[in-house]
């Protein structure tokens, strides 16, 4: 069943009572069969039957919340096993002889069906489906220890899913970080040659572009995760500053489907590959080059893709070569994802690299 559906307190009650009088209807049925066999005639009222049947159902629904808390108190592994278990064979015992004997004194008393001394009538009466009693008090104990191994897993697994989001935050932090101190020392060091060409105009635009860049970080330092036009906005100011920087040696080409903005994705996850593309591809090249950033959905998927038409990689030292941007991303996508997302390196020397990430699409 749901679990929402399950945390209705209502429904868990509904569900246990139910649960109860499908164990009376089974007894009920069970008696009513064996006495219909027994009987010459072969004639058996239903309702007689099942009346006391239920009542044990009633007594084991009572009583089931006493035996789940002697459990808590003395659990089976008490006193090397021998202390809790034989507390509660004795206890099985002492509950199954209870209803029994209360059972034989409610039809002396209400029914008259029992004449004679009331020991010896109850003594020779004792048959072998008695001791189900004792089962249903053990079944009433599994049901504890079910519920407390439950309990406990749903415990280990949201504490599990608390330290995936806490290393989540670390990696993010860590690669803001790492983004930062380089990222702003080459800033600045365009921003004063600019400033040491007289290009006052062009120093003052980039100062604003990367007082923007800033804020925009700040702002989403405690988001996980962005839209994809979220982080678009982020690159524009990046490649503001890096088109500053390269001048007219660096092109970028954006082409993202409109479906593809609104989808999810974590925060920073284009960032270092773009960063990759312009440092590794851009930046050897003594002519112009292109970065292509390209989106699309397809197949309830989101394909994203970063580019570059720089020299490429050696297809025997490609791992050796992927840069940490490249490393982390592949690490944040499979802790995030698992098998349901995917990083796509392709290269070809003298034609490029091209990075493609697939992800399940998430509006």
């Amino acid at each position: 069943m749901n679990a929402c559906v399950m945390q209705n307190p209502w429904i868990r009650y509904a569900v246990l009572v139910a649960g109860w009088l499908f164990l009376g209807f089974v007894l009920s049925i069970e008696v009513y069969f064996n006495n219909r066999a027994g009987m010459p005639m072969g004639v058996v009222d239903f309702v007689e039957v099942a009346l006391p049947q239920f009542g044990r159902a009633v007594m084991w629904a009572l009583m089931a919340p006493l035996i789940l808390s002697l459990r808590e108190k003395m659990p089976l592994s008490r006193g090397r096993w021998w202390g809790g278990v034989g507390f509660h064979l004795a206890m099985s015992f002492v509950v199954m002889a209870t209803f029994y004997l209360g059972r034989m004194a409610a039809y002396m008393l209400f029914w008259e069906e029992i004449s004679g001394d009331f020991w010896s009538t109850a003594f020779k009466g004792f048959y072998g489906r008695n001791i189900i009693d004792m089962a249903f008090y053990w079944a009433v104990l599994a049901f504890g220890y079910g519920l407390e191994i439950q309990r406990r897993f749903k415990d280990e697994e949201l504490r599990a899913v608390q330290l995936e989001a806490r290393l989540v935050e670390t990696e993010l932090k860590a690669l803001r970080e790492q983004l930062r101190p380089h990222f702003l020392f080459n800033t600045l060091n365009t921003i004063s040659v600019l400033v040491r060409e007289k290009k006052n105009d062009g120093a003052v635009t980039l100062i604003a572009q990367l007082s923007t860049l800033l804020r925009m970080s700040l702002d989403h330092t405690r988001f996980h995760e962005v839209t994809v036009r979220q982080e678009m906005d982020f690159l524009d100011r990046y490649v503001e500053i890096q088109k500053a920087r390269f001048s007219d040696r660096l092109g970028v080409k954006i082409s993202i489907d409109e479906a593809a903005m609104a989808a999810r994705i974590p925060n920073l996850l284009l960032q270092p590959l773009v960063e990759n593309a312009i440092l590794h591809g851009i930046a050897p090249k003594s002519g112009p080059g292109l970065v292509e950033i390209l989106g699309r959905v397809e197949s309830g998927q989101l394909l994203l893709e970063v580019r570059d038409d720089g020299p490429g990689l050696d297809h025997g030292s490609q791992r050796a070569k992927e840069g940490i941007g490249l490393t982390n991303t592949r690490e944040r996508i499979a802790k995030i994802y698992g098998a349901h997302g995917q990083v796509l390196l392709r290269s070809e020397p003298g034609r490029g690299v091209s990075v493609q990430i697939i992800l399940p699409f998430r509006p």
